[in-house]
């Protein structure tokens, strides 16, 4: 897991997603309802994918006991609670709550700008290209152009694409369709001297069938190149 920790900072928060969530490099994060991490049955399945499962559930909630820990378990349960985090993060988004969270964050471009000229600055989306953790890093959806990008930040680039799931941005503009951006038409147009560059192909297959024929009529060998 390669999400982002410092221990100093966590006694400035009361609760621990508050402090999660507000850590350089996980901005793309919302935060989760304490009542959805809570409701066992939102984590269905997921005591299977993580270490330490309960402490780490515990550390997220709150609840975890003062009882000694050795730095490396101790180290370890974070790890694992940032992975749970993330896990339950995923779940959450597709739901009424989260994705209205997440439409807020896109609509104020907290996750960036499309880099492509033709999208004019056009908000991005975080998305996955995989559902299952360890895959893929986090991707930028683009509702314009359709296309994806690489975040620009190296620390945002490191999240795991499985913590925002392969469907948010289609989810976010199936329960918002009003707000779904006309597909961009405008498109780059190669040109040399002037000519689109498919004309320039068409005109420079055109000569070379004219010298073709012109070697013909001349009783020309093809090997045999003549003058441009």
């Amino acid at each position: 897991n390669e999400l982002s920790s410092t221990d100093s900072e966590s006694d400035y928060y009361k609760y621990w997603i508050d402090w999660f969530v507000s850590l350089e490099g996980n901005e793309y994060f919302c935060a989760v309802d304490e009542e959805y991490v809570t409701d066992r049955f939102n984590l269905t399945n997921l005591n299977t994918e993580v270490l330490h499962y309960q402490k780490a559930l515990e550390l997220i909630t709150d609840n975890l006991s003062n009882k000694p820990m050795t730095n490396e378990l101790r180290e370890q349960v974070e790890k694992s609670a940032m992975h749970l985090y993330g896990l339950v993060h995923a779940r959450y988004i597709m739901t009424a709550r989260g994705l209205s969270k997440m439409y807020e964050k896109y609509k104020h471009g907290e996750f960036g700008l499309c880099p492509r000229y033709h999208c004019s600055q056009h908000p991005l989306i975080p998305v996955g290209l995989s559902d299952v953790a360890f895959k893929e890093k986090v991707k930028l959806y683009c509702s314009r152009c359709e296309d994806i990008y690489c975040p620009k930040s190296r620390k945002h680039g490191r999240l795991d694409g499985a913590y925002f799931g392969t469907g948010l941005p289609h989810m976010i503009f199936l329960n918002y369709p009003a707000n779904r951006p006309a597909p961009s038409e405008q498109r780059y147009v190669p040109r040399i001297f002037g000519f689109k560059l498919h004309e320039v192909a068409e005109l420079h297959r055109w000569q070379d069938e004219q010298r073709e024929e012109q070697k013909k009529r001349l009783g020309i060998a093809s090997s045999t190149q003549l003058p441009a």
